[in-house]
């Protein structure tokens, strides 16, 4: 009988072409990580080839004769900012005292999504006014720059100004502020500065106008490991605003109160399944003395008589929904007792103490031999 399974041989020449062609894939991506070497990433990096990065700006700007210089700290922005474009990519790490000196010896600043924060504390004037979607949005202002790029891909934080000087473009989401050295610009959402954008409508040219204006642009990339930061961290107290200190004072006490509102009262009563099986004896029992404890006769007697008037109605043929009226009339005629007594013993006071619960449990159960045997 000749063999038809697959053998070492036969399988080595099924798989061979496609592990082959798997090495291959791998040895290409190995060689190709190997000579690209080590790739800047990031936001609005002038070296980064990601859809957020800035190499195709920053090429256009080295083309028309613009020198770039990266720094990311305050210290080197300050060395070399002077009669410079600065470009600042995260404006909120920039202590106020860098971005003083930098409007002070700079030719123009170009700040990136500014935080309201970081505009309440640097360019007094300005607020943040609310958000746009970013999309392509006309002038709309006699701004320069803005009017010669035309339409751009705009949006983000939207700003507004009470500097008289002052010009709003885009809807608000681009900003110009005058100073005695140069002009601050604010972006409002850094879509016209990446890769990703940069060739849609005239995000191209304003990017240009904006840093292409002097022969240096000092591209200030800040980051929280910044040592000059050290020295501008604020105690958490200074960052709280006034009124905040007094509504947590107000919301300390009264979550104190309802502490104490609460703590008086008992919360629902919490079930959950029992491990073992316990006997419906041992149960019972183990209520009656909880109940004997807590000195409740009146629940317990209600208790009693709410399971005697459940196990009643079938036997009368009425309905779980039938009128108090209905049951004590049933059982006063099934058992020859008078209506009130029935209606006493069925709903009656609650017993007061533990010999009126244990004369309930007597009647009760009399009625319902009763009940059973007529």
């Amino acid at each position: 009988m000749t063999s038809v399974s697959p053998d070492a041989r036969r399988i080595w020449h099924g798989v061979r072409l496609p592990l082959a062609v798997v090495l291959l894939l791998v040895l290409t991506g190995t060689l190709l990580v190997l000579f690209q070497g080590e790739q800047t990433t990031g936001a609005l990096e002038p070296d980064s080839y990601e859809p957020g990065g800035s190499r195709a700006l920053a090429t256009l700007l080295e083309r028309e004769g613009v020198e770039i210089i990266t720094v990311r700290t305050a210290a080197e922005a300050d060395d070399v900012a002077g009669k410079a474009t600065v470009l600042i990519t995260q404006p909120a790490y920039v202590p106020k005292r860098t971005f003083t000196e930098l409007r002070r010896i700079a030719s123009d600043v170009v700040l990136v999504q500014p935080s309201p924060g970081t505009v309440d504390e640097v360019l007094p004037g300005v607020r943040v006014a609310g958000e746009l979607e970013t999309e392509t949005r006309r002038p709309d202002c006699q701004a320069k720059d803005p009017v010669a790029a035309g339409s751009a891909t705009m949006g983000g934080l939207k700003y507004s100004a009470t500097q008289p000087r002052a010009v709003e473009c885009y809807g608000g989401s681009y900003l110009e502020v005058p100073g005695p050295q140069g002009t601050v610009s604010v972006l409002g959402a850094p879509a016209p500065l990446t890769n990703e954008w940069l060739a849609n409508e005239g995000n191209a040219a304003l990017a240009m106008r904006l840093l292409g204006k002097n022969d240096r642009l000092v591209w200030y990339l800040p980051t929280p490991a910044d040592p000059f930061l050290e020295n501008e961290k604020k105690p958490l107290s200074e960052l709280i605003p006034a009124g905040w200190s007094y509504a947590a004072l107000q919301a300390g006490v009264a979550v104190v109160l309802l502490a104490l509102w609460r703590s008086r009262r008992l919360g629902p009563v919490v079930t959950e399944p029992i491990p073992v099986v316990v006997r419906a004896a041992e149960a019972t029992e183990g209520r009656a003395r909880l109940y004997r404890k807590a000195k409740a006769a009146s629940h317990a007697g209600e208790t009693l008589r709410e399971a005697a008037r459940a196990r009643l109605r079938p036997l009368l043929g009425l309905t779980r929904d039938a009128e108090p009226a209905a049951l004590v009339e049933s059982v006063a005629v099934r058992t020859g007792r008078a209506p009130a007594e029935i209606g006493a013993l069925l709903y009656g006071d609650p017993p007061a103490d533990d010999a009126a619960l244990v004369r309930l449990a007597d009647g009760l159960d009399v009625v319902e031999r009763e009940v059973e045997r007529s």
